[in-house]
């Protein structure tokens, strides 16, 4: 089943704020929507050490889990305050996955726990479409199709995609979108 993006900045907004409480999360929603990256390789390639010394405005490179490509995020203010308030409150080992499972260090969280937590936050704020792990991808490329103008053969080669025809489907387009566009005038 297809999962969509969350739309709306007031939605991503009340999702921040209930996780405000619980900082391994918010990090994790945080970076998810903020970086375009695969949860899959933010779960297995981030190790708190990507995040300790990076400073503000800094890129870091990691290897995709799905593709074995490189890709790179850049250390916006969100992310560094979301890992900083994280970092603060849990103090967790350099060397331990950045979000890692109860079974311990030597374990991340995986891909079906998170598609678990974010069904939950948007059940929480009331959304009614499906929600899993790839709407924080998804959720990325909204927003930066949205509200950014950014185009979408742009998108393709950020999400490292093999093809433009995949690129399009993450971009949430719905009959309104198509609809909205036969009211403008030449």
């Amino acid at each position: 089943m297809r999962v969509e993006p969350i739309r709306e900045e007031q939605q991503v907004k009340a999702i921040k704020k209930l996780l405000r409480d619980k900082p391994r999360d918010r990090l994790l929603f945080i970076l998810g929507i903020n970086s375009g990256l695969r949860v899959q390789t933010i779960l297995t390639e981030l190790r708190v050490k990507h995040l300790l010394y990076a400073k503000l405005g800094d890129s870091i490179t990691v290897k995709e889990r799905k593709t074995g490509k490189t890709n790179v995020f850049v250390v916006n203010k969100e992310i560094k305050k979301a890992f900083d308030e994280y970092y603060a409150e849990v103090k967790p080992d350099e060397t331990h996955f950045l979000f890692r499972s109860r079974k311990g260090s030597n374990y991340p969280l995986t891909t079906f726990r998170v598609t678990r937590l974010v069904k939950e936050w948007g059940a929480m704020i009331g959304l009614k479409q499906n929600l899993g792990a790839h709407s924080l991808r998804k959720t990325f490329c909204w927003f930066q199709r949205t509200k950014y103008g950014t185009s979408w053969e742009v998108l393709s080669r950020r999400l490292n995609h093999s093809s433009p025809s995949i690129t399009r489907c993450y971009l949430g387009l719905t009959d309104e979108c198509v609809t909205e566009i036969l009211h403008h005038t030449i």
